[in-house]
């Protein structure tokens, strides 16, 4: 019998919930398709589910923002990155490929470091509508590498050849269980983050790293040893944060490693105050 009929006050309405932060993610490239997934003379944009499953755990839905080149069947003028910059409250860039040695100025010492020039324009379209509109960005790995170009830095296309003592950042066997030390530098973000520790390890999973820093950029954390930069912040007007590591990738019971939802909570937070503000 409806409430209705035996004379019952309504229930009390369920409280609104706030609608979950909207967060883009940067697309990875994959430019030569192997035969075998069946994508002839096509390129694929993908998303590493970690990355994602680290935005969704925190409560924040988390979108693949695709590519918009000219030389496409999309007509560039139709869609516009300030619109999908409208529509995201923070960007996160993605690790994977090179950054091209012609987004800061120089020639691929190697045929293998060339990087992917197409990502770079594309990603730094994105961190430079992100920065006008007030949008916070967190890069990772190689997204930590392009903020720096953003800004007018260059990298260190090899440390192993390029940086003499440098420890081994990259194990392609280990993969993501490589780890190494890194120091958090007095007044970092990462050293609010983590109040009693000095020190962390992290996973390394990189053969570039920054060389000159870039403008209004401050270092936050340094590998241990041979001060390889691993962290960044911009001192600008909004939260531009990278980080050389891939705290994604830092399952929650590694309590060796250095905890990554510290990381991700800061950024969603300024991603909600941003909101907020409108």
């Amino acid at each position: 019998m409806a409430r209705k009929q035996l004379d019952l006050p309504p229930l009390p309405a369920a409280p609104e919930r706030p609608a979950p932060l909207r967060i883009g993610l940067t697309a990875r490239l994959l430019h030569k398709v192997p035969a075998e997934l069946g994508f002839r003379n096509k390129t694929l944009q993908y998303l590493e589910q970690s990355l994602a499953h680290w935005i969704i755990a925190e409560g924040a839905l988390a979108f693949m923002i695709p590519t918009l080149e000219s030389e496409s069947s999309l007509r560039r003028a139709a869609v516009h990155v300030s619109d999908y910059v409208r529509a995201i409250d923070g960007l996160l860039l993605q690790g994977g490929a090179d950054v091209s040695p012609v987004s800061y100025g120089e020639e691929a010492l190697r045929p293998e470091w060339a990087g992917d020039r197409v990502r770079d324009l594309y990603e730094l379209d994105l961190i430079w509508e992100c920065i006008i509109q007030g949008k916070p960005v967190l890069g990772i790995c190689r997204g930590c590498q392009l903020l720096n170009v953003a800004f007018g830095g260059t990298l260190y296309q090899d440390i192993a050849t390029q940086i003499e003592g440098a420890h081994i950042h990259v194990d392609k066997e280990a993969y993501d269980t490589h780890v190494h030390e890194l120091e958090l530098l007095p007044g970092s973000l990462l050293a609010r983050l983590h109040p009693t520790m000095e020190q962390a390890q992290v996973n390394s999973i990189h053969h570039q790293s920054i060389k000159d820093l870039g403008n209004s950029l401050t270092v936050e954390a340094r590998s241990l040893g041979d001060n390889v930069v691993e962290a960044i912040r911009w001192s600008g007007s909004s939260f531009v944060y990278g980080v050389q590591w891939h705290p994604e990738f830092h399952p929650p019971e590694a309590s060796h490693l250095l905890d990554g939802a510290a990381l991700i909570g800061e950024f969603l937070r300024e991603a909600a105050a941003r909101r907020a503000r409108g």
